[in-house]
């Protein structure tokens, strides 16, 4: 099970934290994303980390303003989010890729086979 949490609304400019909780799988070996959708958009990658292979990936909208980290004694992944835009505006999910073996991390959401349950992030004037 994966819950996010640190979601909330903040000002354009703004930062926020969002905190993924592992519970019942163990995180350190396997890919993590965080994944956005925003309203009537399609679900997209915003940033990825893969431990093994030391790997990390960010979207081209966040790249240079958001930071993937993780703790993996403490099985949690987190998102910094940095001059926040309205177009940041979505809901946030934590996703984990548990059978990735080659050119990790993926990008296709398909791949990720364990889900969070969503955070709201608003971003606003």
């Amino acid at each position: 099970q994966l819950v996010e949490s640190g979601g909330g609304l903040v000002q354009i400019g703004g930062s926020l934290g969002l905190s993924c909780a592992a519970s019942g799988l163990m995180i350190s070996n396997n890919a993590l994303a965080w994944f956005r959708q925003g309203p009537g958009k399609e679900r997209e990658l915003v940033a990825a980390s893969d431990w093994s292979s030391g790997s990390t990936f960010y979207g081209a909208p966040v790249l240079g303003r958001f930071t993937i980290s993780r703790d993996n004694p403490k099985n949690m992944l987190y998102l910094q989010m940095n001059s926040l835009k309205p177009e940041d505006t979505a809901v946030y999910y934590c996703a984990t890729d548990t059978r990735c073996v080659h050119n990790c991390p993926r990008r296709d959401p398909a791949h990720y086979d364990y889900w969070g349950q969503g955070t709201q992030v608003t971003v606003s004037s």
